[in-house]
This record gives structure tokens, C-alpha cells and sequence, in this order.
């Protein structure tokens, strides 16, 4: 009888207790909560009311499998473990690892619920709850736990870009103090050159002559190659360093014009831009041309590139002729039938040279020059001309039979000075005789300039450019077009001139010479011997000016050059 009372406490202590083993989360803290807790008065429900993650598992179904689990939590429940060590359950052994406890040690025991299962055995943070379903399976069974990934801290950011900043600043700092003091060693370096560009003295040390003890015509006399086509190349590098430049005295198509001094001698300096490069390098390459050298043609000295004001610069150096061009002298002079006649006879003399060529082991190609104008012949101290700016020559090779035209540019000269063909652009580029016979057009326009300014009975006529009275300063290309090509208009030529004889001889190879198609035209040699046999007939002071021996027409400074044949030409070419 007394086993019966006992017995109804215990089923009525079955009847109310929950089976129950969970985890939860209390303040951060995730435990297990113990197997068989008494919740009828629903106070562990009360306890953990916050937190929805408590599970409440349901009891053990007394049909299923009961095997036996390691269970080490005997002190704190000693209805769940047996004195043995081992718990009974129809569901999972466990291991559980909490590194939040002091000790971390590893708890096993039994989950007697399949909801407990299913939400218990996981692996987060720092709990580690690892589950089986076989006899003792949890006695060899260890927990683990991944080592949480640390966030970057704010403070090791800062500190990378303090050290970036200051890596950044440092690279600045320095490279300002070595630009500094590279740019005070270049300003250094460049006042001791000046100083020694001063003192005539050479960056290479050498020292030049003192003013008078060396001229141009002794450079000419030493150094020349023979060629005729200027100084050698080196020494043209070591004399075009040594000029001073004094004033600007004209402004043309590609540069400036300047009178330059060397060693007390005035050369003359054309400048051209970097841009025009190509305008310097084509005119250094026909002044260089074997055998150009003439008397009547402007004389060469030398090329250089050079820096100035922080600009390169090409430098074409050569004779300074302080008349100027032909256009300044007909500005300010009046001529005589002498003069007049000698500087149309210089002036076709030199472009007869250009257009000869010269057969021979070193001959000369011909040469046509495409911008003959009153501006580009300068007039010599003993009033002769001079052909210059040779940068839109066009070169044939006789033997060869090539032409060579820069830029393949076949309209190119002044607008005034156009011939028709080259206006309409019918210009036949294919033969080299039709470039020379735009030369004789061109020719004659200056001719027409030169003897507006004859004096005849008394008379003569203003200073002025052909065409003046129909078109204005700068005319287009169209303009001129209509005025030669379309009109077949020509400047006026006075009556007073048809009564002097030597006047009227220009007017009659101005006429032949500025016809329209270009075959009908004289030659430039044709030209040449019309205006010597005037001077025979009509000016015998001209004459007398001709019998003189040939270096007497030539420049002072060319006569000092020594003579050679044609062997020494190509012996002495650098």
C-alpha cells in the first residue's frame, strides 16, 4: 500500500513537468536550459518572456529508441545524469562549448525534444553545439568554433592616410627644393656662357680674335670650301654663335630680317620661326647648291639653329647690303638711264643664273626662283642687284631630268606678281621651262617699276607696286585673277616713254615679256642680252662699266675667295 502512495506522487509529477532542454540567449549569454524543468506555474516562460529564440520542447515519445549519452551535469542536475555519467534519451547526444564561460569547458548531455534538435545543435559565435544519435557518440565528440573576422578599425585607417599624407607632402617638399636649385644652377650656367659670349670667348673654350684682327673676307679666304656655296658647315656652327644682332630691318613672308655684327663686319640675319622650319631648311639646301655663287645672286654665309627668348630659332645668314631691297631704293631715289639700265641688267643677270644649269662632275641643277619682286633684289653699295630669298625655288636636274618642287605647293609667290597661268592654276608643273618663263612675267613687272622712276624731260613717276591704280595694298587671289587672267589688264605704260630710246627699249621687253601664254614670252637670256646691247647703243658710260674685268663686279669679299676647278669642288665639299 505504501508503494501506491508513492507511486501517485510521481505520476502527478509526470503530468505537470515539461521535458525540456533548450538554449537561450539572456543578456548575450546563450545556455542550455536542463531536461526535465517543472514549469507548471509557467515560470520559466515568465523568466525568458523577451526572448522569442526559447523553445519549449515537447516530452520524450516513450515508443522511440532510448540509447545512452556521456552526461557531465550531474551536479547542477541530478535527475538528468546518473551517477555513472550517462543520460537516456529517444533524440540526440550533444557537446556544447560556450567561450563566454571562464573555463570554456565542453558540456555534453541529452536533448530529450526533435525541436530542440533542430534548433540547438548550430554553430554561431562563440557557442558551439554539436549533435549525434548514437550510443555514447558524444564521448569523442569536440566542438570548435571559427575565428571570428575582425573589422578593420577606424584607428588603422586614420593611420594609413596620416602616413600616405605625409609620404605625399615629403615627395612635394622635396621636389620643389631640387627644382629650386636646379633652376638657380641653370640661370648660373647660363650667365657664365653670356659672360663668356661677351668676352669672345667660345663654350668650348677657345678665344676668339679681337675686334680687327680677323673680317669675313678672311674666313672667306681661309675657310671657304670652293663650292661656292658658303662656309663648310662646321665653321658656319662656330661663326653664327658669334653674332650679335643689332636691329630689325624688315619683316617677310617666313621671318624677320636683321642687321647682325660678327667680329665688327654687318651681316644681314634672316629669322625664321620654328614653324617654318621647313621654308629655312629648303633655302639653306639651294643656297648650299654647287657652283650658286655669282655676283648677282645674294651671298651665303651660313645656317644655325639657335635659342633665343625661349623660342628656337633657324638663322640664314648672309650679306648685309645696307641699300635694302630694290623697293625701299625706287622709294627714295631717282634714276638716271645709266642706273636704270644697270640695275635691269643686274637684276636679269642674276635671275639668268638661277635659271642656267651647269653640266660637269660637280655641275649646277637650274634653278627657278617663283617670287621674283621688287622686294627680294637688293641693291648693292656699287648700285647693282642682288636675287635673294630663294625659299620657293623650284630645282631641275638636267641629267636627271627631275624637278623639284617644295611642299607640292604650285601656287604659291606674291598675288601681284602672278603670271596668268599660275592664276588660273594651268601652270604645266611637268615642265621646267614654264616655271622659268613665270619668272620672265615676274621679271617684267619690276622692270615697269624701275622705269617709272627714269627721269625723262623732266618728268617722272611716283614710286608704285603694279596694278596700284586697280586693285588695293593686298589684293586676293581672286582679284587678280579677274584683273590678268580674266581682263588681260597690264600696268600703264606713259607716252613720254615711247620718245626716249632706252625707256622704249624696256617698254618693248616689258611687252614681250608679260604676255599671256607663257611660249610667247622672251627668255630671261634673251632679256639679258637685249638690255647689253642697249647699254652698247645708248649708254656708253654702262658700257665702260662692263668692260671692267669680271672681279671687279664682284664683291669685295668674294674676291678674296681662292679660285678652284671643278676636281677641288667635290674634293673640298664636307
Amino acid at each position: 500500500m505504501w508503494q501506491v502512495v508513492l507511486l501517485l506522487p510521481l505520476c502527478l509529477l509526470n503530468n505537470i513537468s515539461v521535458f525540456a532542454s533548450t538554449f537561450a540567449v539572456k543578456n548575450g549569454t546563450k545556455f542550455i536550459v536542463p531536461d526535465f524543468v517543472d514549469n507548471s506555474s509557467h515560470s520559466l516562460q515568465d523568466i525568458f518572456s523577451d526572448n522569442q529564440d526559447i523553445i519549449y520542447p515537447d516530452p520524450i515519445g516513450r515508443d522511440d529508441v532510448v540509447f545512452h549519452c556521456i552526461c557531465d551535469q550531474k551536479e547542477e542536475h541530478q535527475h538528468v545524469c546518473t551517477e555513472d555519467g550517462y543520460c537516456e534519451t529517444a533524440q540526440s547526444c550533444y557537446s556544447y562549448l560556450n567561450t563566454d564561460y571562464p573555463e570554456s569547458k565542453i558540456i555534453k548531455g541529452c536533448l530529450s525534444s526533435s525541436e530542440l534538435v533542430r534548433f540547438t545543435c548550430s554553430v554561431e559565435g562563440k557557442i558551439a553545439i554539436v549533435c549525434c544519435t548514437s550510443h555514447l557518440c558524444n564521448e569523442n565528440l569536440h566542438p570548435t568554433l571559427t575565428p571570428p573576422v575582425e573589422e578593420p578599425s577606424t584607428g588603422n585607417s586614420t593611420t594609413l592616410i596620416a602616413i600616405i599624407l605625409s609620404l605625399f607632402f615629403t615627395f612635394f617638399f622635396v621636389s620643389a627644393i631640387v627644382i629650386y636649385f636646379v633652376r638657380r644652377f641653370h640661370q648660373k650656367r647660363m650667365q657664365e656662357i653670356e659672360d663668356q659670349r661677351e668676352a669672345g670667348r667660345l663654350e668650348g673654350g677657345l678665344r676668339t680674335t679681337n675686334i680687327g684682327d680677323s673680317t669675313l673676307a678672311d674666313w672667306m679666304n681661309s675657310a671657304t670650301s670652293g663650292s661656292g656655296s658658303g662656309l663648310p658647315f662646321l665653321v658656319q656652327r662656330t661663326m653664327a654663335r658669334q653674332i650679335q644682332l643689332l636691329t630689325c630691318v624688315g619683316k617677310g613672308r617666313y621671318g624677320e630680317v636683321w642687321k647682325g655684327k660678327w667680329q665688327g663686319e654687318l651681316v644681314a640675319v634672316k629669322v625664321f620661326a620654328s614653324r617654318d622650319e621647313q621654308s629655312w631648311a629648303r633655302e639653306t639646301e639651294i643656297y648650299n647648291t654647287v657652283l650658286l655663287r655669282h655676283s648677282n645672286i645674294l651671298g651665303y654665309i651660313a645656317s644655325d639653329m639657335t635659342s633665343r627668348n625661349s623660342e628656337t630659332q633657324m638663322w640664314l645668314v648672309s650679306y648685309y647690303h645696307p641699300n635694302g631691297s630694290l623697293f625701299e631704293f625706287l622709294q627714295r631715289r631717282e634714276l638716271d638711264k645709266n642706273l636704270m639700265l644697270k640695275l635691269c641688267l643686274t637684276a636679269a643677270n642674276g635671275i639668268a643664273h638661277l635659271h642656267t644649269d651647269i653640266l660637269g662632275t660637280c655641275g649646277k641643277n637650274a634653278i627657278a626662283h617663283r617670287d621674283i619682286k621688287s622686294k627680294n633684289i637688293l641693291v648693292k653699295d656699287d648700285l647693282s642687284c642682288c636675287i635673294a630669298d630663294l625659299g620657293l625655288a623650284v630645282t631641275h636636274s638636267p641629267t636627271e631630268d627631275k624637278i623639284v618642287i617644295p611642299k607640292h605647293n604650285h601656287r604659291v609667290g606674291t598675288k601681284r606678281y602672278m603670271p596668268p597661268e599660275v592664276l588660273e592654276e594651268t601652270l604645266n608643273t611637268y615642265s621646267f621651262e614654264c616655271f622659268k618663263q613665270a619668272d620672265v612675267y615676274s621679271f617684267a613687272l619690276v622692270l615697269w617699276e624701275i622705269a617709272r622712276r627714269c627721269v625723262c624731260g623732266g618728268i617722272v613717276e611716283e614710286a608704285k607696286p603694279p596694278f596700284y591704280d586697280v586693285v588695293n595694298y593686298d589684293p586676293s587671289f581672286e582679284e587678280m585673277r579677274k584683273v590678268v587672267a580674266v581682263d588681260g589688264y597690264r600696268p600703264v605704260i606713259p607716252n613720254r616713254w615711247s620718245s626716249d630710246p632706252s625707256l622704249s627699249l624696256v617698254v618693248k621687253i616689258m611687252k614681250e615679256s608679260w604676255c599671256e601664254h607663257p611660249h610667247s614670252r622672251l627668255t630671261i637670256h634673251r632679256v639679258k642680252k637685249t638690255l647689253m646691247k642697249a647699254m652698247d647703243q645708248l649708254a656708253p658710260d654702262v658700257k665702260a662699266f662692263q668692260s671692267v674685268p669680271a672681279t671687279s663686279d664682284v664683291d669685295p669679299l668674294l674676291a678674296l675667295a681662292p679660285k678652284a676647278d671643278d676636281k677641288s669642288y667635290a674634293n673640298n665639299l664636307l
